[in-house]
């Protein structure tokens, strides 16, 4: 084996990994948080809604979990100006991620609701709360507390599905390193450094989602 491992080449462009996993960490939250409204928004009508919406957010769902998300971005990116419709690579990648995860997101949500048991939403029926009233002071928080390590899980498959972006040029970390690849022609560095990078915001992400779930949601232990 000749072949002779040279990583000065890939931390010299630090600052566009550094750049491309800001990116990565924007364009994640971003469409997480948007993704999230989508999903309750998909939750509640599925819940509650009249059938040919839950006939529709069904459609949507099972569209969605059961195609790749390498297609749905093609679609977007892609597929929107046959209509008219043209938008950048980061817009782009944004819509299909919010697509994606609030499908999923979806699914989740609900689960969470029908978690909270009938009797619970009748009393609060029965005290005169009105319906955003029960949603808000009876089924939010215990619903968020069932369904927190699933979203949170969510979020992290959501970062690392962000590295499919590359495939139209999107800026985030991936892509960064594929611009860097495409100079200096050191495959295995560049990749190598990047996967110890998705891994550490991994790794952040499930201590702040921790120290989250310790200090707003854990309930206290009975005396």
């Amino acid at each position: 084996m000749n072949y002779v491992f040279e990583f000065g080449q890939v931390f010299a462009a630090w600052d566009e990994l550094l750049a491309g996993a800001l990116r990565t960490l924007w364009l994640s939250a971003a469409s997480m948080a948007i993704g999230m409204v989508v999903a309750v928004l998909g939750a509640l009508g599925k819940t509650g809604g009249p059938r040919p919406l839950r006939w529709l957010i069904d459609a949507y769902i099972e569209l969605i979990r059961n195609t790749p998300f390498l297609i749905q971005i093609f679609m977007v990116f892609f597929g929107l100006p046959a209509v008219g419709i043209r938008l950048e690579a980061d817009q782009a990648a944004l819509l299909a991620l919010v697509i994606n995860v609030g499908a999923y997101g979806i699914e989740i949500i609900r689960a969470g609701i029908e978690s909270i048991a009938k009797g619970q939403i009748e009393a609060g029926r029965a005290l005169g709360l009105k319906p955003l009233q029960i949603f808000r002071l009876i089924v939010l928080k215990p619903a968020i507390q069932a369904i927190y390590p699933s979203l949170t899980s969510q979020f992290i498959l959501l970062m690392l599905n962000s590295s499919v972006c590359s495939a139209i040029a999107a800026s985030e970390l991936t892509g960064a390193a594929n611009d860097i690849q495409s100079r200096n022609f050191r495959s295995f560095e560049v990749y190598f450094v990047v996967t110890g990078i998705y891994f550490v915001l991994s790794l952040m992400f499930w201590t702040v989602f921790a120290l989250i779930d310790r200090a707003f949601l854990r309930q206290p232990a009975p005396r």
